[in-house]
């Protein structure tokens, strides 16, 4: 599949900018990013990817960075023009789909086993990525959340591209995170589903999930051609052939046939939602019934314990 560029702004090279601007900020000063990173407490890495335009510092690191660099406000002034939400970091071989997801005009998922990106709330997202077994450091985890949550913003400001998602009835009861954040993510897929460029449908177990048996995006693009998206685990799929996305699109709408219907799909979520507030209040309890005996037996300890004599001054 050919690869369809996006034309950069201003704004998001704006990013690179500011990055080239506090490499120089930091060679003119004699610093190494290893030295600079021990002053900032952050690794070597941090540094690289601030200097690279895709991480965006914190206030707190922005104004120390200028202090240590002298830089007399430069940075501050550099940073606050960039659009940050316009710089995406995915991993290479996503990022023709991204590229592409970007200019559609309408998306049509099936997902199965979890969230799709495009629905994820920050929380279910980070777990997703904290769950990934990777060892990443936290400042790349949050990268990561970042970028998969600029994809989203365009689908979800007002007018945005049609977004048609079919959710396996495994995504909304598989637990990503725990109890608390499943919470979060069932009301936020509620919140959602309020807007009318966006429809959500539940896909019971019942359902013949083998006319699809993978994920899938089927994204239209402004010129009314079609392309379909798959991938497993370290690589993506993306395929614009008439007649692989014309068979795609059949099965999708066969699918669509079995879901439950969108009202129907939102009566699911509140109920599984419910559900993990419940799941939520029995770990609170346990947790408690187990916190209890161990503060029993800590006070019981403490007053079978040594007497401390203690001088007492007189009135």
């Amino acid at each position: 599949m050919a690869r369809r560029k996006i034309k950069r702004g201003p704004t998001a090279s704006s990013a690179i900018l500011f990055g080239e601007e506090v490499r120089h900020a930091r060679e003119s000063a004699g610093y190494t990013q290893e030295r600079l990173g021990k002053e900032l407490h952050l690794d070597r890495t941090v540094i690289s990817r601030t200097e690279s335009g895709r991480r965006k510092p914190p206030a707190d690191e922005l104004e120390e960075t200028e202090r240590l660099l002298n830089t007399g406000g430069l940075l501050k002034r550099l940073c606050n023009g960039v659009d940050w939400s316009a710089q995406i970091d995915h991993p290479d071989w996503f990022q023709t789909h991204a590229d592409s997801e970007a200019e559609a005009v309408g998306a049509y998922v099936f997902q199965t086993d979890y969230m799709h990106g495009l629905l994820q709330c920050r929380d279910y997202a980070r777990a997703m990525f904290e769950a990934g077994g990777t060892g990443e450091h936290p400042e790349v985890i949050e990268g990561r959340v970042a970028a998969r949550l600029a994809r989203q913003k365009r689908f979800l400001a007002e007018g945005g591209p049609q977004l048609v998602v079919l959710l396996d009835e495994s995504a909304i009861r598989s637990v990503v995170g725990g109890p608390r954040v499943m919470m979060r993510q069932m009301q936020h897929l509620l919140d959602i589903a309020r807007r009318e460029n966006i429809v959500l449908q539940i896909v019971p177990f019942t359902a013949r999930t083998t006319i699809i048996n993978s994920s899938m995006v089927i994204l239209e693009m402004p010129d009314g051609q079609h392309s379909v998206y798959s991938e497993n685990l370290d690589k993506g799929n993306p395929c614009d052939d008439p007649i692989i996305v014309s068979g795609h699109r059949h099965r999708y709408d066969r699918l669509r046939g079995d879901a439950h219907t969108a009202g129907e799909s939102l009566t699911l979520i509140a109920e599984a939602m419910e559900g993990f507030r419940d799941d939520a209040e029995r770990a609170r309890r346990g947790q408690l019934a187990q916190e209890q005996p161990q503060r029993h037996e800590r006070r019981r300890l403490h007053r079978g314990g040594p007497r401390i004599s203690r001088s007492r001054s007189r009135a």
